[in-house]
Formats: C-alpha cells, sequence, structure tokens
C-alpha cells in the first residue's frame, strides 16, 4: 500500500463484496490484511498471528452485511481481530516469546535485537502496540495508518512519538536529552 486510501473506494469495495464480488473480497483482504496482521503479531507468535488474520477475514467476511457504513471497514475489522483473541493473552505473549523463529534473512545479532524489540513492543498499552507494529513490521506510512485504522493523521502520529519514547525506553536506549524531558531534536 503506497498511497492514501479514498474512503469511498473502502465502501464500494465492502459494497461489492456485500454483493459477492471475490475481487472486493481480494481487495479488502490485502488492503486490510497489514492492519490485521499487526494487530495479532502484537498479541502472540508469528505463526499463530497468521492463523488469527486468515480466522479474522472468516469472521468478518461472514458478518460483512452488519457493517453499517462500509466506508469504516477498517476501524470495525480492528476491532473484531482485537476480539479475535488468543485464549489467554499473558500465556499467549509468553509462548510467542518462546518460540518465534529466528527473522528471515537476519545474522544471528539482528535477530535477537528483532525478537527483543518485538517483545518490548508486545508489552506496550495497545494504541501504541498496533501503530509501532503497522510502522515497524509492516512497514507502513502515517498517512497509511491513519487510512486503515480510521484514526487521525495526528492521532497516528502521537501514538507513533510515544509509542516509540516508551520502546527505546524498554530497550534500555534512552538518551540524556529524553531522560531530563528534552525530546527535542540536538
Amino acid at each position: 500500500m503506497k498511497a492514501t486510501i479514498d474512503p469511498a473506494d473502502i465502501a464500494r469495495q465492502v459494497q461489492d463484496a456485500q454483493r459477492g464480488s471475490q475481487a472486493a473480497f481480494a481487495w479488502l483482504y490485502r488492503t486490510f490484511a497489514p492492519l490485521v496482521h499487526a494487530i495479532h503479531l502484537g498479541m502472540t507468535s508469528r505463526a499463530r498471528a497468521e492463523e488469527l488474520t486468515q480466522e479474522t477475514f472468516v469472521i468478518a467476511f461472514d458478518r460483512l452485511a452488519q457493517l453499517r457504513d462500509p466506508a469504516s471497514f477498517g476501524p470495525w475489522v480492528a476491532m473484531i481481530a482485537r476480539r479475535n483473541r488468543p485464549a489467554s493473552g499473558v500465556e499467549e505473549r509468553d509462548l510467542a516469546e518462546a518460540d518465534d523463529p529466528a527473522w528471515p534473512g537476519a545474522g544471528p545479532e539482528s535477530a535477537a535485537q528483532a525478537n527483543e524489540a518485538l517483545r518490548a513492543i508486545r508489552r506496550l498499552p495497545e494504541a501504541y502496540r498496533e501503530t509501532l507494529m503497522l510502522r515497524l513490521v509492516e512497514g507502513l506510512s502515517g498517512p497509511e495508518i491513519a487510512d486503515l485504522t480510521g484514526l487521525t493523521p495526528q492521532s497516528v502520529r502521537v501514538n507513533l512519538h510515544r509509542g516509540m519514547a516508551r520502546l527505546r525506553e524498554a530497550l534500555g536506549m534512552i538518551t540524556q536529552h529524553e531522560e531530563r524531558g528534552d525530546d527535542r531534536a540536538t
């Protein structure tokens, strides 16, 4: 996803999917899978996140007729994803930390750092966790995150800024400026 998505395009695709268009279902999946995957990856292992992403879309597509505002598909599918949680969050998060395989193509040190960052992100509050997953794992820009989630661009910027500050703190990467509460660029 590179350009912003017009809410009218989302609404049109949802309406087409409600009429049975396989192309519209595929478009909705391609467009919103990063959002759903990021939510699940924040809760569980990569393998389980893949499964939960598929399950979430099955649930969403089965309930598509219940969606009142077709343009709000993103926030709606995100809510379904948050409710389609692993049975027990804490145990699942512990399992995720234990069984996440090495990152493809990464050396041992890079993979260890990536897994450490992922564990730290999983411990953040939901709003920060989801926006950071979308930015750092799914590679989406702030405007793309806003389009998918229904958040304002300003809310996304705030969540990313605060989430990154908390992530740096969790990883022991606080600078002297940040320790003093001065997070301006030097």
